[in-house]
């Protein structure tokens, strides 16, 4: 399982920003489409959800982190069944991992403040060094904050194409067509916003942070 904890950065210092955050979650997940327990808001300025699928995980913190205002932790790990009917009841030891990782991503410098911790169940794989899952976990982390960095720092006319090109059935024909452009310019964009690279990464870190759950 996957908990996603999601906080807002300076929120003292700005507006409410959950509302708008649960808004966009329920564009891209639905319950029961690798969602647990849906996103909603704990406490404060700070949202939860629980995930089973880790593409999903990759999808939602990718888009979280887009415009630099949030902190994620991702928590890898069980949780404590049965489940209640809200994840601001839900326990177990995915939910004290995310709460560990997104405290340790507030304090990463940059715009793609991201974190992966295993949940305490994970145990120890003896032998030398550290077992598999904790590889893994370290691994995805490392990816992600590298994905975020680059969807941070993507322009507006990059997010047009590459928000465009994420519906279904849409081609780099089609875009030009939308945007009165020709497929070269929209085939520039998309180079330029490094979208082939993101595309191609995702499955990795899906892969992962799959990996460290199997601890």
């Amino acid at each position: 399982m996957f908990v996603l904890t999601v906080d807002q950065r300076r929120s003292r210092r700005g507006t409410d920003l959950v509302p708008e955050l649960l808004s966009a979650h329920e564009r891209i997940a639905r319950p029961g489409d690798g969602v647990v327990l849906p996103l909603e808001r704990t406490v404060g300025d700070e949202a939860q959800a629980l995930l089973d699928d880790a593409a999903l995980v990759v999808d939602t913190v990718l888009q979280v982190v887009r415009d630099g205002r949030w902190s994620v932790g991702i928590g890898v790990g069980g949780v404590d069944t049965p489940l209640p009917g809200s994840t601001r009841a839900a326990r177990g030891p995915a939910y004290l991992a995310a709460r560990d990782a997104v405290e340790r991503a507030k304090r990463r410098p940059g715009a793609a403040r991201i974190a992966v911790e295993l949940g305490l169940d994970a145990g120890s794989g003896g032998g030398d060094g550290p077992p598999a899952w904790e590889r893994a976990a370290r691994d995805a982390e490392a990816l992600l904050v590298l994905l975020g960095a680059v969807v941070a720092r993507r322009t507006d006319a990059g997010w047009e194409v590459v928000d465009r090109l994420a519906r279904a059935g849409a081609t780099q024909g089609d875009l030009a067509r939308d945007l009165g452009v020709s497929q070269q310019a929209v085939s520039q964009r998309l180079l330029a916003s490094m979208w082939p690279e993101e595309a191609a990464a995702r499955p990795l870190a899906a892969r992962l942070l799959q990996e460290a759950d199997r601890s």
